[in-house]
């Protein structure tokens, strides 16, 4: 029997719009998603599309008024990327003022960040084959 899924699609956000433009600059310009095509929903949703590469990746969803309120994860912890360039990373998250822990696991040839963006959702930036600068983190 062969699997159905072949990986994860994208993430969805919801929350208000002030809340969904930090949002939206913060995996911009710290994380390194950028900003592509958006297909027009039925609904009339607003939001805007991230992509890693060509991939849509996130989507950052405009809550409706009356629905602006966070939703339970239950026991949801962090969502994971594949980054390159460890030390430009390290660079935007100190540029920002953005406290970070960071994780070298020698078994898997890798370093991790892990970070929470402006939601309070878990981030971790996964750099394989990366070597640690020994300066100080935040």
């Amino acid at each position: 029997m062969t699997e159905g899924v072949r990986g994860i699609d994208h993430i969805n956000l919801r929350a208000p719009s002030d809340l969904i433009e930090r949002l939206r600059r913060f995996y911009i310009d710290i994380v390194g998603l950028h900003e592509g095509p958006r297909p027009s929903f039925r609904s009339g949703s607003r939001g805007y599309w991230l992509y890693a590469g060509e991939e849509p990746v996130m989507h950052l969803s405009v809550s409706v008024e009356g629905d602006a309120q966070a939703q339970p994860t239950g026991w949801f912890n962090h969502v994971a990327f594949a980054c390159t360039d460890l030390d430009a990373a390290r660079a935007r998250l100190d540029t920002a003022g953005l406290p970070y822990l960071i994780d070298v696991v020698d078994e898997l040839n890798q370093v991790q960040l892990f970070l929470h963006d402006p939601a309070g959702t878990g981030v971790e930036l996964n750099f394989s084959g990366a070597k640690l600068n020994t300066r100080v983190s935040r």
